[in-house]
């Protein structure tokens, strides 16, 4: 795949030897938040970020939601690693805090659309989060073969001032899935408006 996706762009999921992509993954990283204590110390912030999957039908009806209280969809397709309470509280140590694992060979067949969000539990803004990042790959949790699209939260101004964003979203088109790059902030505070803002607005 080897693809730099910018926002806004798609693509197919087949690779350059003309397979297929089967199964992707999602790792989202962050620190903790550093603040100067009264007498110089540094104090450090933990920080929750809940990267959610949504299953859409045809109708745009959300049928299942993958995240950190539900964390695989019923058929197993879809994983969640588990929710993360605090970000690398002692600097990035490299590795994913939440990863969700998609396998799209074992999707229902009533699964259109398959979204990719992120919301801050806290409301902590995404401006304020050390070395934020996201990148959708293939491989497994434990092993990023190549990544096809990634997003430098900590350093794009544009994700200042927001909680809430929606990474991309993976669609079923003639049988085949192909893969809409997003990144776009949004103005919700709670997993629920987001479901429905990918609904009115990316599906």
């Amino acid at each position: 795949m080897a693809i730099n996706l910018q926002k806004g762009q798609r693509i197919n999921l087949t690779k350059q030897n003309g397979t297929t992509l089967t199964q992707a993954c999602v790792g989202i990283n962050w620190g903790a938040i550093e603040k100067k204590g009264f007498f110089g110390g540094i104090t450090r912030e933990a920080v929750d970020l809940d990267g959610s999957c949504i299953l859409y039908d045809s109708n745009k009806n959300a049928t299942e939601v993958i995240y950190f209280g539900n964390l695989k969809s019923k058929n197993g397709a879809v994983r969640h690693s588990g929710d993360d309470l605090t970000g690398d509280v002692n600097g990035d140590d490299g590795l994913d805090n939440e990863v969700i694992t998609i396998d799209f060979s074992s999707l229902d067949a009533n699964v259109e659309h398959v979204a990719l969000v992120l919301n801050s539990y806290k409301g902590q803004d995404f401006g304020t989060i050390p070395f934020a990042s996201i990148r959708i790959y293939e491989g497994t949790p434990t092993n990023v073969r190549e990544v096809f699209a990634k997003y430098d939260i900590a350093n794009d101004a544009s994700f200042k001032g927001h909680v809430a964003m929606v990474m991309g979203v993976f669609y079923r088109r003639n049988n085949e899935w192909k893969f809409n790059a997003i990144g776009d902030p949004t103005k919700d505070r709670k997993l629920q408006e987001t479901i429905e803002t990918v609904k009115q607005n990316y599906l």
